[in-house]
């Protein structure tokens, strides 16, 4: 109770007006909606697309699955493949990038204490493209493009944190050039891997690039899901500190909170659901950028409840964005362009009306 009292004095000092803060009960009430929307979604979902499933389909589908009452035997092949094989996995998937994606963003909005700041500003993205296109490149060197986009993403983060530390700290801002330079590097190594590419291997890179959830297996979900979300119960019970990182170094040693500890914590889990995202799904934009800012208007400063807000909106977006990809053409549109078309306008409203450090 007294980190709770802590933080909450936090709040106050920050400036915020008491009297402007939504109620701790509409708060709940807000989640638990967005909750309920997050199921709406998911079930519109599994029954779009090129092969037209009902909601009985799709419940009977699950019930086999996921109770002895039902056997799956009594189910069509065609209905379980569809169901169980693609959509499904599919969908699960896009919650766990959602939820890391927003999370990740939520943190590093918070400690660089900036909403225009999104998950790959370290260079995340660009060390993961890097590790992708190596893969993709020479597969007898790097045999799994995941593997690689992975290690290669962890990587570019690592080198811009221990490059960004001096005399024993980490300053945000010098944090912030670091991984602009790094995701530089990383970004004209992409660059080279293309020009000596074959066309091939060109069009598959490019392809990687732009994000989507095409390939989604179940052997995804088993891989990201335990990962996103021990990283979002942690990062979610750290939600106070990160409210006392968002005030500043100084303000932090002030409070009794040691900044450089907890700083590398956070964006060490954030860095780490972000690299996982990234190598299962390519670089989806705006996700990370949009959903935390939106939580922190709806909802207040407070990131107790901007990161589990945060992660069901992050979520929603990707279930709507990657179920538009798969029905709006015969063939599939990358999930990175219409992230990027409806996110586009939210940003331009965002710089034309909120585009103010909200921490400072």
């Amino acid at each position: 109770m007294s980190e709770w009292f802590q933080s909450l004095g936090v709040l106050r000092r920050m400036g915020y007006d008491d009297a402007k803060e939504v109620s701790e009960r509409r708060k709940v009430i807000v989640l638990i909606s967005m909750f309920v929307t997050l199921f709406l979604a998911t079930a519109v979902a599994m029954v779009m697309g090129s092969y037209k499933t009902s909601i009985a389909d799709v419940y009977l589908t699950l019930l086999a699955h996921f109770t002895p009452f039902y056997e799956v035997s009594n189910i069509s092949n065609l209905h379980n493949t569809i169901i169980w094989d693609i959509r499904f996995p599919r969908i699960i998937l896009n919650i766990c990038v959602g939820i890391a994606l927003a999370i990740a963003g939520a943190v590093y909005q918070g400690v660089f204490r900036n909403p225009l700041v999104e998950p790959y500003i370290l260079g995340a993205s660009s060390g993961a493209a890097f590790g992708a296109a190596l893969g993709i490149v020479f597969p007898a060197i790097f045999p799994s493009i995941q593997i690689s986009a992975f290690i290669f993403g962890s990587i570019a983060v690592a080198v811009a944190y221990m490059l960004a530390r001096v005399q024993g700290e980490t300053p945000v801002v010098t944090l912030i050039l670091a991984g602009v330079i790094i995701g530089s590097i990383f970004s004209a190594f992409v660059s080279i891997l293309k020009y000596i590419a074959t066309d091939t291997a060109l069009r598959e890179i490019v392809f990687w690039l732009m994000g989507g959830f095409y390939y989604a297996t179940w052997d995804d979900i088993i891989t990201i899901g335990p990962v996103v979300l021990i990283s979002f119960f942690v990062l979610w019970g750290l939600g106070w500190k990160l409210n006392i990182l968002s005030m500043g170094d100084e303000e932090a040693r002030g409070l009794g909170v040691n900044p450089e500890k907890y700083r590398f914590i956070v964006i060490s889990l954030a860095t780490l659901v972000t690299a996982f995202a990234v190598s299962l799904v390519g670089i989806i934009a705006w996700v990370g950028l949009m959903m935390p800012h939106a939580a922190r208007m709806i909802l207040g400063p407070d990131n107790r409840f901007v990161i589990p807000s945060a992660a069901m909106m992050g979520a929603i977006y990707l279930i709507v964005c990657d179920t538009l990809a798969r029905t709006l053409t015969t063939s599939e549109i990358p999930v990175g362009i219409i992230t990027s078309i409806l996110g586009a306008p939210y940003v331009c409203y965002l710089l034309r009306q909120k585009g103010r450090v909200i921490f400072g």
